[in-house]
């Protein structure tokens, strides 16, 4: 974590600091932000260990996939926190960075942990090219503290610094992001997430040993560019945990028999149904507070709605690596383009021949499918994550996007969150190739119809052609 002492210096030398007012109130003056708490900043895109808390009341902290939790100080009874809101740079893969606006270095920015009653003051600079303001979602506060530009306060112009001060009065799972310029500045990376724990042992909260949290967002950047285009309403080609790509997005390293926690905020443009493999899970809570234990039930699948949270919960009691991921299948494909031909069956050697004459490199593709893809080593765009990549155990996964890996380990340390590498699967209880018969026996054909029935004067079908492997045509029925 890198802290910059010389930050104020620099934003008090460009901004009028003193004229529009803080939430209800005055802007920071001058004098009174030498005493702010000093804001912490971090870039890099490792998953953080939790931060135990150091002072106020105790919690069992959350981990932040592929982020980390803003530390605070404690100053008369109240919980202070520092977010700068400013462009930063986001590794979304590893040779994919974009520029991104969030807080602190990072996009999405710091989790906030606070306790349920704990008294909060976040303070909270602009240092973007525009105003901004934060909206604590799903929050209860003094409708002043409630962060919509124009309505509740005044917006946040670049170099001022506001303050915002309210008590976290119930436990649960929520999000903040601007409530200005909002199409700009979520598009551009803008949230963080927040966690109330309970302040003391709550009914309808169980006690969890792993408790993790991300955020969905969504991203268009053209290939070999570095910045997302605003105006996308639908046609996305990056989606992202935590603004992280498959497989640059961290698994979940749990131990087994552990009851996992895992918070998720969607604030993309689509719906997610969230999908885990191995385990069945239920929805515990949502923005709205915890589900009560008579609502649940038992599922593998659950369908975010944007602007929603919702945090699921099992017991990771089956060993192994299980895929977890969106189940929309496009969106865990990197650098999609939606505008392809399907070429399944189309025989086009010869055109890719006559081609080549022109363009070279040209490689005819996507007859098969497009598992091709994950094998060939096309050169790309720089700055452009592969649209199909990772390697597991046994291959290519041919995923992107929102795709991880719960890795269940029965040796792995309580509280350790170190990846523990692939999984090695008991003799005898792996998928494997067995010798069988090229052409499988078919069911006998059903009986002709009788003449006067539609079916009898139905159009033959034209028979599909499909090209194999070793590129003989071969006509089925």
């Amino acid at each position: 974590m890198i802290s910059r002492r010389n930050l104020f210096a620099r934003a008090a030398a460009g901004a009028a600091l003193g004229a529009a007012g803080a939430v209800n109130a005055s802007s920071v003056s001058r004098v009174a932000m030498a005493a702010l708490p000093e804001p912490v900043l971090r870039e890099g895109p490792d998953t953080a260990p939790p931060l135990t808390p150091p002072d106020g009341r105790p919690y069992h902290p959350v981990v932040t996939l592929n982020g980390w939790t803003l530390p605070w100080r404690m100053r008369d009874g109240v919980k202070e926190f520092h977010l700068v809101a400013e462009p930063v740079l986001r590794e979304l893969a590893p040779g994919c960075t974009a520029h991104l606006w969030g807080y602190n270095g990072q996009s999405p920015g710091p989790t906030i942990e606070v306790v349920e009653g704990d008294r909060v003051r976040i303070y909270v600079t602009n240092k973007l090219p525009e105003h901004t303001s934060v909206h604590w979602h799903g929050q209860r506060l003094p409708n002043g503290m409630d962060g919509v530009s124009g309505l509740t306060q005044p917006a946040i112009k670049p170099g001022e610094t506001f303050v915002y001060e309210f008590v976290a009065r119930r436990p649960g799972t929520f999000m903040y992001h601007p409530h200005a310029d909002e199409m700009t500045q979520m598009a551009m990376g803008m949230m963080g997430f927040w966690v109330t724990h309970p302040k003391t042992r709550h009914p309808q909260i169980a006690e969890v040993q792993r408790d993790f949290c991300f955020l969905l967002s969504s991203y268009d950047i053209d290939p070999g560019s570095y910045t997302p285009r605003t105006m996308t309403m639908t046609d996305f080609n990056l989606w992202t945990w935590n603004s992280r790509i498959f497989p640059g997005i961290d698994t979940l390293n749990v131990r087994q028999g552990d009851r996992v926690r895992i918070r998720v905020g969607n604030l993309t443009m689509t719906n997610h149904p969230i999908h885990i493999h191995g385990h069945e899970f239920e929805v515990t809570g949502t923005d709205g507070g915890p589900v009560p234990k008579s609502a649940r039930w038992p599922e593998v699948t659950t369908d975010i709605a944007v602007g929603q949270m919702r945090q699921v919960e099992f017991i990771a009691d089956e060993p192994g690596d299980w895929a977890f991921h969106c189940h929309k299948s496009h969106h865990t494909m990197n650098a999609m383009g939606h505008q392809v031909d399907t070429l399944i069956g189309v025989d086009h050697r010869g055109l890719a021949a006559r081609i080549n004459k022109v363009i070279p490199d040209y490689m005819a593709m996507g007859e098969r499918g497009m598992a091709d893809m994950s094998e060939m080593e096309m050169p790309i765009p720089e700055n452009t994550a592969p649209m199909m990549a990772g390697q597991g155990p046994h291959g290519s996964l041919e995923m992107g996007g929102m795709f991880s890996v719960v890795k269940v380990r029965k040796d792995q340390p309580p509280g350790d969150y170190r990846d523990p590498g692939w999984y090695a699967a008991p003799a005898g209880t792996v998928a494997r190739r067995v010798d069988a018969p090229a052409d499988a026996p078919r069911a006998p054909a059903a009986p002709h119809a009788h003449p006067a029935s539609p079916a009898a004067s139905a159009p033959t079908p034209e028979p599909l052609r499909v090209r194999k492997p070793d590129g003989h045509g071969h006509q089925g029925h």
